[in-house]
């Protein structure tokens, strides 16, 4: 969700509360994140929040990479089944992006992306700041649906 400033600028801001989640919760322990990126201000509005597209098109990269193994080869995203952004993300925030395999259908496969932030070095805190479901087809060389190999 994107909500408009005072000021009248926009960026990512938290659907979910505090209170579904541990005041300090850790990285996910025996797992890799898909992608690990730190947003730069030309990602951000005049506040110094991200844009919600911005963390969206993140979502998506760490998304297709994963789908992309499954299929062993190209994929389009087809449809952003959910996509909850739960705190706001800022400048030079450390992002993490988890992503798992939900379902495998005959060409498609979804699945579910978490994104953590590694707040500041001076105050380290782990915040989990947006949740999405995607789903992916896999496609080939003339972009048409194509069979996963089983």
């Amino acid at each position: 969700m994107s909500t408009t400033t005072p000021a009248g600028g926009t960026g990512a801001i938290g659907q979910g509360t505090a209170s579904h989640q541990p005041e300090n919760p850790a990285l996910p322990e025996g797992k890799q994140p898909a992608l690990r990126v730190m947003p730069m201000p030309a990602d951000a509005n005049h506040n110094g929040d991200i844009f919600g597209g911005w963390i969206m098109a993140q979502v998506d990269i760490a998304g297709g990479t994963v789908a992309g193994r499954v299929a062993r080869g190209r994929v389009a995203t087809v449809a952003v089944n959910s996509f909850v952004f739960k705190h706001p993300v800022q400048i030079g925030d450390l992002l993490s992006f988890y992503a798992e395999v939900k379902r495998i259908g005959n060409t498609s496969v979804t699945v579910n992306v978490e994104v953590y932030a590694e707040r500041r070095p001076s105050d380290p805190r782990v915040v989990k700041v947006t949740e999405a479901t995607l789903t992916y087809v896999a496609i080939d060389k003339d972009g048409k649906p194509r069979q996963l190999p089983r």
